[in-house]
């Protein structure tokens, strides 16, 4: 029986997934902030849901052939100036101009919304017209893409403290981490709960969110 109770993601994905997240190796690539951890643990657990879904080494974030969708992953939707979101939108542009049945996705780990809509962008002060195959997508709806369950973000988020909690707790993994571990057992769940509300309250799920 699953204890974590995820139907698109195993026990063992998930477990292992949160802990090589706040392992110690990843913790000094990523310089130690938590918007860059919150960043890895989500691009990366796209592969654990599906073969179709990968993190490729260079190029995009992350990339499901099959569908050919591609995507770039931001933690926060404030946080690419003029000059990025440009450049972002010309290599979506380019990749549809290359094969006309791509997809292309800039993913918001924390969105203004929940929101799926066309991504509309000016360059050289012209505003580009709409295009259906290149999204603007809030981290709730991609979940619900990928895993096709409406509710599985909002479902994972009610999970992950557990998780933290398990690999926080197993005796060897407190041994040989003992400090990044310490930090995050200072992770309450009141804390959790408030990070989630104030990130996420206008997701899918999230309006009567509690642990």
């Amino acid at each position: 029986m699953s204890k974590y109770n995820l139907p698109f993601i195993s026990d063992e994905n998930l477990y292992q997934h949160v802990l090589e997240t706040v392992e110690n190796e990843v913790l000094r690539q990523l310089d130690k902030t938590n918007s860059n951890l919150i960043g890895y643990f989500h691009q990366n657990i796209f592969k654990y849901f599906s073969d179709d879904w990968n993190v490729p080494k260079q190029g995009y974030d992350i990339e499901n052939l099959k569908e050919k969708i591609f995507v770039e992953m931001k933690n926060k939707h404030n946080t690419m100036n003029s000059s990025s979101s440009a450049k972002t939108y010309m290599r979506f542009q380019n990749t549809i101009i290359r094969d006309n049945n791509a997809k292309c996705f800039l993913v918001e780990i924390i969105a203004k919304k929940s929101q799926d809509i066309p991504w509309v962008v000016t360059l050289d002060k012209v505003k580009q017209p709409s295009n259906e195959s290149i999204r603007r997508v809030s981290i709730d709806k991609f979940y619900e893409i990928v895993t096709k369950d409406k509710l599985a973000f909002q479902k994972l988020c009610l999970t992950l403290p557990t998780v933290i909690k398990d690999v926080v707790n197993n005796g060897k993994t407190r041994n040989k981490k003992n400090t990044v571990f310490a930090e995050l057992d200072m992770l309450s769940s009141d804390l959790l709960t408030s990070i989630y509300l104030l990130s996420f309250k206008k997701y899918e799920g999230f309006n009567n969110f509690k642990f």
